[in-house]
């Protein structure tokens, strides 16, 4: 049995998906856009896109009962590898030792045209 996740605290689905989906102990979260949920605004900074893609993945994870220390799986799309040491940066003030798995994948285009989309895979405990 699954569990769809939605909260205010992170921006509402631009699509047909869910901002979640817990199966069992897992958690799937959808690619997070650096949209702030209250305004609907995008910063155009790198590391600011990257920042709230992030918190915008922890009300998600918020909101099914977990945390960002209990994700092993990110997989990060950029539209420019360039950017590549500014999201890591801001990353790790996001995880720590043992960090989770992690891709970073370069991608030609991105939804609403944004630098960074953010995706986890958490379990609840």
């Amino acid at each position: 049995m699954h569990k769809v996740i939605e909260t205010p605290d992170a921006p509402p689905a631009i699509g047909p998906y869910s901002q979640g989906i817990q199966f069992g102990e897992l958690i799937f979260t959808s690619g997070q856009l650096p949209i702030e949920p209250e305004t609907g605004e995008i910063v155009e900074n790198t590391k600011l896109q990257a920042h709230q893609c992030l918190k915008n993945l922890r009300s998600v994870l918020e909101a099914a009962g977990s945390s960002l220390d209990n994700v092993k799986k990110a997989t990060v799309f950029v539209k420019n590898m360039e950017d590549f040491t500014d999201i890591n940066e801001v990353y790790k003030q996001y995880f720590s030792f043992p960090f989770p798995a992690r891709s970073l994948v370069e991608v030609a285009r991105l939804p609403k045209d944004v630098k960074v989309e953010i995706e986890v895979i958490a379990t609840t405990r």
